[in-house]
């Protein structure tokens, strides 16, 4: 027909392509908190790699919320906060898109690379923000990220000078300064229970480490409060009857 024509464009396939390219030719680096943060706030996807020999252990995308630097910057400042790996085991590749389309390039890419059985921290719980309380009391799968590298209590990540502080203060230092989830409960988002209050802990010297610190609100808050640790968070309740296979009571 004159004046017609038919286009078929694969642009998913397309898109899929070239980056595959650039991440094929880009050379990684360390997911320090320096590197992370001088990558741009920008859309795009990226890549972590397991260092000694090169393994790529997860794929993401960026959101309305993070752009890379924001999701870097977590990724880093998440495994700083675990045992049994460092940032300086990690490297990154990102990629910023400049026409960022509703096309799912992080299913694609994960598909391109044999599926989340072989890029094994998607889906493992690497990616997950704080559950909330009714996934506390479940099961932690063999192969979870969380069982793999679960959270280190032995590091100072949180100092706190010599000194008398009630435990609503040293609990929200905590919450605002520990590389992992620290939840406990309060009757209001700004406000602490009446116990937390009430309780003093006595710091007796600098770099008391977190499970040090944690323990002595646990002691100095009356019976009914229970601190504990699970692999990837924790939690303080009061009243408290769960029962948590997988978790260190403070």
């Amino acid at each position: 027909m004159r004046g017609y024509a038919e286009l078929e464009f694969d642009l998913p396939g397309a898109l899929l392509s070239a980056l595959l390219q650039h991440f094929d030719e880009m050379e990684p680096a360390d997911l320090s908190a320096a590197n992370a943060t001088a990558v741009p706030e920008q859309q795009g996807v990226y890549a972590l790699y397991l260092k000694d020999p090169q393994q790529l252990v997860y794929i993401g995308k960026t959101d309305s919320d993070l752009g890379l630097n924001g999701r870097l910057v977590r990724h880093a400042r998440k495994i700083l906060g675990r045992r049994n790996i460092s940032p300086s085991d990690i490297e990154f590749k990102a990629i910023r898109l400049f026409v960022f389309t509703a096309i799912d390039l992080e299913t694609a890419l994960i598909g391109n690379f044999g599926g989340v059985a072989q890029v094994k921290w998607n889906h493992s719980g690497f990616g997950s923000n704080d559950p909330g309380r009714r996934r506390d009391t479940s099961d932690y799968k063999v192969g979870h990220f969380d069982l793999l590298y679960p959270i280190e209590l032995d590091e100072c990540f949180v100092d706190f000078a010599p000194g008398e502080y009630p435990v609503s203060e040293i609990m929200q230092r905590l919450k605002g300064g520990l590389p992992y989830t620290l939840r406990f409960e309060r009757p209001g988002k700004t406000t602490f229970h009446a116990d937390y209050e009430a309780s003093n802990v006595n710091v007796l010297h600098r770099g008391m480490t977190s499970r040090e610190i944690l323990s002595l609100c646990a002691a100095a808050l009356p019976p009914a409060w229970h601190i504990t640790a699970l692999p990837s968070h924790i939690i303080s309740y009061r009243n408290d009857q769960n029962i948590y296979v997988q978790g260190q009571v403070l």
